[in-house]
């Protein structure tokens, strides 16, 4: 009987001989012979504004982009002539179907397809996309999580075109990013918040600017995601049950070598892996998405793309459209894309950074710093407004994060801590403290001419890279921007970017509440905006840290400081519904109290299920694979003694037989422990199912389940470094992490 491993291993090894040939297909089928640049085919699967005046009327096309523009509904008229401008692109491109691509709270995305035709009463085929179509579709609510929002038998849900991001094709089928909302008109995915906290954020940004810029009429947030992930041969990947259901290895020992000689970090990208990123980048680039960079991460097989920065809802739509794309075009090479935060346990994880930064129509980045005093004045009020909005609400920042999967990453190698601070490096550490400690007359100088002053030295002088960055912040300021890198590689990015342009948003509206009340008292303008944000200095301290955020010092630090420095997942989706993010919520917009609670159910429900999966999945690996070879080699080990008893004599058995009888010993401790282990481990998760609510659930999972795991693996780890490697059935880590 063959070798499930060593077969997957001889697969894989042809791979590599096959197709690591420089280039190998893509060069073949791709802007490489038909010397097509970058230019020639980006974008070409899209419905772009300027292929929509071709289709469509100038008159229409101009109240369609006033409307999008200023955030209005778009009209049941317009859209029905765009929608015919739509139909006649798409099918001139190959399209046979349509379908709206909204993103449930499964995390990923989803779309029901069809075609561009019906019958008439004679039974004849007549194309049609009518303007309804377009505008809105009937998916079955009642198959998605909604924490209770929808029950099964109400199965009504909408989704509603979103004109804000343009619709592009895959393959034969039309895609609409759409939102997709009850019956009764709650949210039910990730798209119909974000795009309210983008409304609130401009709203209330664009009221701050009018006290430095009355130009400014629209503000927007800008998203720059770095998304990491593994690759693995597709070979290896159908040898691993756990992988192929939970996405990461449940058991497995470290390598002897794997990432502590720091060699593949920004290394040469092996041929094969060029190849699929080659073609990556050509499907990324004619949907529209701007990639730009591309090199190799820390950890063995695992690597980063990261586009230019775009409109967060465009940015967070293209972020989860390059996932998909990701998967299809691994398969042709023969690899598949590991997207879980920690398929690997003791190397780097995986996450996905985003850069978000606000924006003005008149084209000011409001976190960079200006060239005059009125616009480093402008710097100053939204840099430390954003501090305050992450210090008042860093424990929902934290509940935007977790999840089954990220909760292996955080805090582990090279991933930031489970708890929220903010980076600002030396420079800008150094203004804020000098502000503290400034008086107004020092701070705001206003000469005979009436022209101000910042009396802070330097800030003309700020560079974008005015400070070193700290891989251990979980949110850091790296000149321009703010990079959120606790976020996890699989997640639906719009899941923390409307918790921080909500917070955000709260905090610009307070902000302007508390300065403008003291201006209509009689008070200058620019004294009051000083004296303000000096006492957010203040108070937002705490928040601030510079420093390693792995340190057990830190941690008692964070503690002190009153930081949220819970790490237990089920316990951090409380914040969800905490009195202070419930207001700010509703007070923005962004979500009801009835859909904040939906989410939290939907959480914790999926942190259950997932947990549920992975228990049941060990439980099948240790007793039908690990303890299987165990037994064979424990057998053949006793075996062998036997043998040695009818050759030699007493005194001579018992000095040659001592390494064998110390491998028979240590082959039954760990398989008993791994029997007591699933024993328990199979009760723990029996009582957890019976709690009466999924909370309740997901904290006996977290603090029952999981340990009960990590100590089966433990004992599994262990028999793989003891069997016969010949009889071990599963791929290791040597041979999974550096398959190229």
């Amino acid at each position: 009987m063959g070798n499930i491993r060593f077969d997957a291993l001889k697969i894989a090894f042809s791979h590599e001989l096959v197709e690591s040939r420089s280039g190998s297909e893509v060069e073949k089928a791709s802007k490489v012979e038909n010397n097509e640049r970058v230019k020639d085919y980006f974008a070409r699967d899209v419905f772009t504004r300027e292929k929509m005046k071709e289709y469509i009327a100038q008159d229409v096309l101009n109240q369609l982009f006033d409307d999008v523009d200023n955030g209005r509904t778009i009209h049941r008229d317009i859209a029905s002539v765009v929608a015919i401008g739509i139909r006649k692109w798409a099918i001139e491109h190959g399209a046979t179907h349509f379908t709206h691509w909204f993103q449930p709270l499964t995390g990923g995305t989803a779309e029901k397809h069809d075609a561009f035709f019906r019958l008439d009463r004679s039974g004849a085929l007549l194309e049609e996309f009518s303007g309804d179509s377009l505008y809105q579709q009937e998916p079955d609510a009642s198959s998605f999580p909604s924490g209770g929002i929808r029950n099964t038998f109400e199965a009504r849900g909408y989704s509603a075109w979103d004109p804000s991001s343009p619709v592009f094709l895959i393959g034969d089928t039309l895609c609409i990013p759409t939102v997709f909302v009850a019956y009764t008109g709650e949210a039910l995915d990730y798209k119909t918040p974000l795009i309210r906290s983008t409304a609130a954020l401009c709203h209330a940004a664009r009221d701050v600017c009018a006290y430095f810029d009355k130009q400014v009429k629209h503000v927007h947030a800008n998203l720059g995601w770095e998304q990491e992930y593994f690759l693995i041969d597709e070979a290896l990947y159908n040898a691993r049950p756990d992988l192929m259901l939970t996405g990461r290895t449940l058991m497995g020992h470290n390598s002897a070598k794997s990432q502590q000689l720091e060699d593949h970090y920004f290394g040469a990208i092996p041929a094969r892996v060029l190849a699929f990123m080659q073609e990556l980048e050509y499907e990324a680039l004619k949907a529209g998405i701007p990639v730009k960079t591309r090199h190799n991460e820390v950890a063995p097989n695992q690597f980063e793309m990261a586009p230019i920065y775009e409109d967060v809802n465009l940015a967070n739509d293209h972020n989860l459209l390059v996932m998909s794309i990701m998967e299809r075009v691994a398969e042709k090479h023969h690899f598949r894309v590991l997207l879980h935060e920690k398929p690997y346990a003791g190397v780097n994880g995986s996450g996905k950074h985003c850069n978000w930064s606000m924006e003005t129509n008149t084209g000011i980045n409001l976190l960079a710093p200006g060239k005059n005093p009125y616009q480093n004045l402008q710097f100053i009020t939204f840099l430390v407004n954003v501090l305050m909005a992450v210090h008042r609400h860093n424990g929902l920042l934290k509940a935007s994060i977790v999840s089954a999967t990220n909760e292996h990453r955080l805090g582990a190698n090279e991933a930031p801590p489970a708890i929220i601070s903010v980076f600002l490096g030396k420079q800008i550490s150094a203004v804020l403290d000098k502000l503290e400690h400034a008086t107004a007359e020092e701070a705001i100088i206003i000469n005979a001419k009436k022209e101000m002053k910042l009396g802070v030295a330097n800030i003309p002088e700020i560079l974008l890279d005015n400070t070193d960055r700290n891989r251990t912040s979980p949110f850091a300021f790296t000149g321009n921007r703010f990079e959120f890198r606790a976020v996890g590689s699989s997640a639906n990015c719009g899941a923390a970017m409307l918790v921080l342009n909500a917070a955000v948003a709260e905090q610009l509206t307070d902000f302007k509440a508390e300065v403008d009340k003291r201006i209509e008292r009689g008070e200058a303008k620019e004294r009051v905006l000083f004296d303000v944000i000096k006492r957010y200095i203040v108070a937002c301290k705490a928040i601030h840290f510079d420093g390693n955020g792995y340190s057990d010092e830190w941690k008692a630090e964070a503690q002190k400081r009153g930081l949220d420095c819970e790490t237990s997942v089920p316990v951090v989706i409380d914040r969800y519904c905490a009195p202070d993010s419930t207001q700010m919520f509703q007070t923005t917009g962004v979500l009801t109290e009835a859909e904040l609670r939906s989410r939290s159910e939907v959480k914790w429900e999926t942190y259950v299920k997932k947990l549920q999966i992975e228990s049941r999945v060990m439980g099948d690996l240790v007793v039908n694979h690990v303890l299987p070879a165990a037994k064979r080699y424990q057998t053949m080990l006793l075996q062998n003694v036997l043998a040695v008893k009818q050759v030699f004599s007493t005194e001579e058995v018992a000095s040659l037989n001592e390494m064998d009888y110390s491998i028979i010993r240590q082959i039954e401790h760990h398989s008993g422990a791994i029997l007591d282990g699933v024993e328990r481990m199979t009760e723990a998760r029996h009582k957890a199912n019976r709690m009466p609510d999924e909370r309740s659930k997901a904290v006996a999972y977290h603090d029952h389940v999981l340990p009960l795991m990590a100590e089966i693996r433990d004992h599994a780890d262990a028999l793989e470094l003891i069997v016969d490697d010949e009889m071990w059935t599963l791929p290791k880590y040597r041979e999974m992490m550096f398959v190229h």
